[in-house]
């Protein structure tokens, strides 16, 4: 191991270096002399001597100053360069110009510290966050017994982490409040987008919508009987229809949506490889009729100007089951909007968070139960954040209950 040497002992050695260097034939033979005297390395000795040599001008180099100074500017680049991984990663955690929750802090301290120690993180943040903690605030509450609020935390965040992730990870702070206390949760909104900031889930977004429509120039319309007022007075009495697209490895699946208006419940689906309205849209509308009883008088069905929607094997079929057709006008796609925001939703929150696709099969599994997650546990906020199921079963319990009881027949 290489001892370490004052400054007042390499001056001493260099003095006696200059007074021996007379009594020898070169400087070499000198500098192993002394260094026998002193105890120490000649190489030592040697490298002193040619530093003092260089810092006095006497031998061409980089001076003992500017080496310090080269040092000082790489551990300032340092120290800057680490401030601004640190500024990086507290502007994507930390909302700006606002003082950080205190929870909030502590788990950005301890994410970080490995990476960058506790008082450079601390010294860094203090001037550019708000209210930021001390490392000695952050030490005393790490020292403390969790609180009442830690200890609810993580009860509470797996929890919202597995409901989210039940529900296709796509609910926002409005749903995911209205399903904790569903769950028996009694938690308030805010708590509730706090406690996902602290699960890392966040609700899903929409992205623009492609409408492909292909219009028939040579069929004959129905007329718009809807005119944009998607609304019911009860289920089975308005049917909006639509059709929409999944790009898979093997080619495209095309899917198609019967939706009722008054609970949103998707009463009729199909998946298929195929446009043909005897093949897709129709058999989407079979099975709607089917869980409607395969009679719809009083029904009116609703959708776009397609070609499988005019076709009369398809418009014959809703006249046979007992409903009227309807379409909106041409080139407007909110006359169909409500049909539009099903295809949305249902490409949003499946088809583009759990792609790619390989198949048209692989679809139409991953549709099936997506309509059964729709229908039954989805809540929609059109519906007062129920689900379609629910508000269908409401609605007939109260036709039920507002018939008048059977008259009692007395006894002879």
């Amino acid at each position: 191991m290489m001892a370490r040497y004052t400054t007042e002992m390499r001056e001493r050695a260099l003095r006696m270096l200059g007074e021996a260097r007379v009594d020898h034939p070169n400087q070499m033979t000198a500098i192993r002399h002394v260094a026998s005297l002193l105890g120490m390395s000649p190489e030592t000795l040697r490298v002193w001597q040619r530093r003092y040599e260089v810092d006095a001008g006497a031998r061409p180099g980089v001076t003992s100053d500017m080496v310090e100074e080269n040092r000082r500017l790489k551990r300032e680049n340092a120290e800057l360069k680490r401030a601004n991984e640190i500024l990086k990663a507290a502007s994507v955690f930390f909302a700006k110009g606002t003082r950080p929750p205190h929870d909030e802090m502590i788990r950005f301290i301890d994410q970080m510290r490995d990476r960058f120690g506790v008082e450079a993180i601390c010294r860094v943040l203090r001037p550019a966050v708000r209210g930021f903690l001390t490392s000695r605030g952050y030490r005393a509450a790490k020292g403390r017994p969790a609180s009442a609020r830690q200890l609810r935390d993580e009860l509470l965040v797996p929890e919202v982490a597995r409901l989210h992730a039940e529900n296709y990870g796509v609910y926002g702070r409005r749903k995911m409040h209205a399903l904790l206390k569903r769950q028996g949760w009694n938690v308030g909104r805010d708590q509730t987008e706090r406690l996902m900031r602290l699960a890392s889930v966040q609700g899903v977004r929409r992205s623009k919508r492609v409408f492909t429509t292909r219009r028939d120039p040579a069929s004959v319309l129905p007329a718009d009987l809807v005119q944009r007022r998607f609304t019911a007075v009860g289920p089975r009495r308005l049917w909006v229809a639509d059709v929409t697209y999944v790009a898979t490895w093997s080619g495209f699946a095309y899917v198609a949506f019967v939706t009722d208006v008054y609970s949103r419940r998707i009463v009729g689906w199909n998946v298929a490889a195929t446009l043909k309205a005897d093949i897709l849209p129709l058999r989407a509308l079979d099975m709607a009729a089917w869980g409607a009883g395969g009679k719809l008088d009083g029904l009116t069905h609703h959708s776009d100007h397609g070609s499988n929607y005019m076709a009369l094997v398809y418009t014959d079929r809703i006249v046979e089951l007992g409903a009227t057709p309807s379409t909106g006008t041409v080139g407007d796609s909110f006359d169909n909007a409500l049909a539009e925001a099903v295809n949305g939703l249902y490409k949003t929150e499946l088809i583009r968070r759990q792609g790619p696709w390989r198949t048209v099969e692989q679809v139409e599994l991953a549709t099936l139960e997506y309509v059964w997650w729709w229908n039954n546990q989805r809540l929609h906020g059109e519906l007062a954040l129920r689900t379609p199921i629910e508000v269908e079963e409401e609605y007939y319990a109260d036709q039920e209950s507002s018939q008048p009881a059977p008259a009692r027949q007395g006894s002879n």
